[in-house]
Order: structure tokens, then sequence, then C-alpha cells
């Protein structure tokens, strides 16, 4: 309940538009999600998280290890879908663990925000 009012604060300042569209990420106890997403057509142009089929799961063992290959994998998808600046969504979550290294990941990608 406290996580979605602090989401609510943060999304009355951070909007998607088409130049520079949304990094939204959702975390829950055990996967990571992310989505690129432009508000103003209200479509998720990127998405991706941290579930993977069971043979993969052994590679990623950590959490932060499947957040930065997360980050990476979703710049990768990003530049290829021609988008290089986005807004950071940290979605009520604290900038800490997780969700920081999946936004240094992403940095590192090549995306701009």
């Amino acid at each position: 309940m406290l996580r979605e009012r602090r989401h609510k604060r943060i999304r009355a300042k951070v909007i998607g538009t088409a130049a520079r569209p949304r990094l939204s990420v959702y975390k829950s106890n055990r996967y990571l999600h992310a989505q690129i997403i432009d508000d103003a057509t209200g479509k998720t142009l990127v998405s991706g998280s941290t579930k993977a089929p069971a043979k993969e799961k052994s590679k990623q063992a950590k959490k932060m290890d499947a957040a930065k290959a997360l980050g990476l994998e979703l710049a990768k998808r990003a530049k290829a879908a021609g988008i290089s600046a986005v807004v950071f969504d940290r979605g009520g979550f604290r900038y800490v663990g997780r969700v920081a290294t999946l936004a240094d990941a992403a940095r590192e990608g090549g995306l701009k925000f």
C-alpha cells in the first residue's frame, strides 16, 4: 500500500513520450520485470523479465546478476527498436539493490536517462 502511494507520486511527475518513453520497473520477491512504455499511445514498446527457462536459471542463480543481465538485454532491445533515451520509473521501489543494478546496466548498454 505504501509502495503504491509512492508510485502514484512518481507517476504524477514521470511521463513517457514518443521521444523519451518510460522505463518502468516492477520487483517481486523472486523476479524483476521491466518495460519501456510510450504513455501517449499507451503501448509497451520493449519488455523483459528475469523469468527464464529452467536451464538458463542455473547460469543466473543470483538475483543481482539476473538484474544486470535484464538491464543489458533491455538496452539491446531498445536500441534495436530505435530508442536511445528514456525516463526511469522505479515503480515506488527504493533505488538500491536490484533496481539500481538494472538501471546501471541499462545505462551501460547505451540507454540515456
